[in-house]
Parts: structure tokens; C-alpha cells; sequence
């Protein structure tokens, strides 16, 4: 049962970030609008892919997951 606890504790973590990010993400200047990014504007049509910005949160989203796997291992 105490596997279930951790596992709980962390999926609530994980829910808090991105509801965190979701509300500063309007905040954060250069999230978004890095170069590498691909913004394709017509004249009523747009299409925006944010690559590098993906990348880069899947870094950050790689390692907290990893120092979380570390500290619940032991």
C-alpha cells in the first residue's frame, strides 16, 4: 500500500506543475519564442510549432522524472 501512497504523491506533484505552468506559462518571456521554433503566418491561417521549446521541456521533464525515480528508490 505505501507504493500506491508514493505513486499518488507524485502523479498530485506532477498535476500541480502543470497547472502551474499552464498558469505563468503567459509569464515566462521566452517560453515559446525560442529560435528554432517554426511560425508559419498567412493571411488567415496560422500554424506555430514549438520545437526547440519542446525539447528543451522534455530536458527538464526527463530529469525531475529521473531525481524522482532516484529519492523513491531508496
Amino acid at each position: 500500500m505505501s507504493d500506491i501512497g508514493k505513486i499518488l504523491l507524485i502523479v498530485g506533484g506532477v498535476i500541480i506543475i502543470l497547472g502551474l505552468i499552464l498558469t505563468f506559462s503567459g509569464h515566462i518571456p521566452f517560453l515559446g519564442k525560442l529560435p528554432g521554433d517554426i511560425v508559419i503566418k498567412k493571411e488567415n491561417f496560422t500554424f506555430y510549432f514549438p520545437v526547440v521549446t519542446m525539447i528543451i521541456v522534455s530536458v527538464v521533464l526527463s530529469i525531475i522524472a529521473s531525481l524522482i525515480i532516484r529519492f523513491i528508490g531508496k
